[in-house]
């Protein structure tokens, strides 16, 4: 297992490069550089937080493009998620515009989805995860998800948590861009750092709202 050394400058001019050349002639010309600038350094970077965040996933590179319209092949970034239970974790992206780190609840069933409400319904939970969502923004994070554009059916939509309720997906992500850590061994502190703002809120919702 390779140590991590940094994410390159060149893993963000490759996506640079992929976006004006998505097609799979130049992605196979350029599948080396993939490997050794994108795939390589996060392999690493994600072994060596496991230990703290639990084992990651790393995304295909490949587009679902049987229903799209746009039939590019490739993703023009790459993600990775750290997954302690099922859609809840921390993720990762690298793409022409740097590093995206973020977290939070991606996928939910009905049930799920019922459970997470009802959590942010009750004072006690409902009001911790207030709290926790206000220092997320106060931290620099985006606080996003899916949401509904009025409060769901069956919650008075005065509710003191209506936007909250909004929310059938839960998730907080910060772009920093390229920053000169990057490409250092250092990264790895800082992208741990981070995912260690966004813990309470994954703890919160794999205690609430996961299976």
């Amino acid at each position: 297992m390779s140590t991590f050394e940094g994410i390159p400058h060149a893993a963000f001019r490759f996506y640079a490069e992929l976006e004006e050349n998505n097609n799979r002639e130049w992605w196979l010309e350029h599948k080396t550089t993939y490997d050794a600038e994108v795939k390589e350094p996060l392999v690493a970077l994600l072994s060596e937080l496991e230990p703290q965040f639990g084992p990651a996933k790393i995304f295909r590179p490949n587009r679902d493009i049987r229903f799209s319209q746009d039939k590019s092949p490739y993703k023009t970034a790459q993600g990775a998620f750290a997954a302690g239970q099922e859609g809840v974790g921390f993720y990762v992206q690298i793409s022409a515009d740097g590093l995206l780190i973020g977290g939070g609840y991606h996928s939910h069933t009905p049930a799920q989805l019922a459970r997470f409400r009802a959590a942010v319904d009750a004072p006690a939970s409902g009001e911790e995860l207030q709290r926790i969502v206000d220092a997320v923004a106060a931290a620099g994070f985006a606080v996003e998800g899916e949401k509904l554009k009025t409060v769901p059916r069956g919650y008075d939509k005065d509710h003191p948590r209506g936007e909250l309720l909004k929310h059938k997906s839960l998730s907080a992500g910060v772009e920093v861009g390229q920053p000169e850590w990057l490409s250092t061994p250092a990264a790895k502190d800082e992208i741990a750092a981070r995912w260690e703002v966004l813990r309470p809120l994954v703890e919160w919702v794999s205690e609430h709202a996961a299976p």
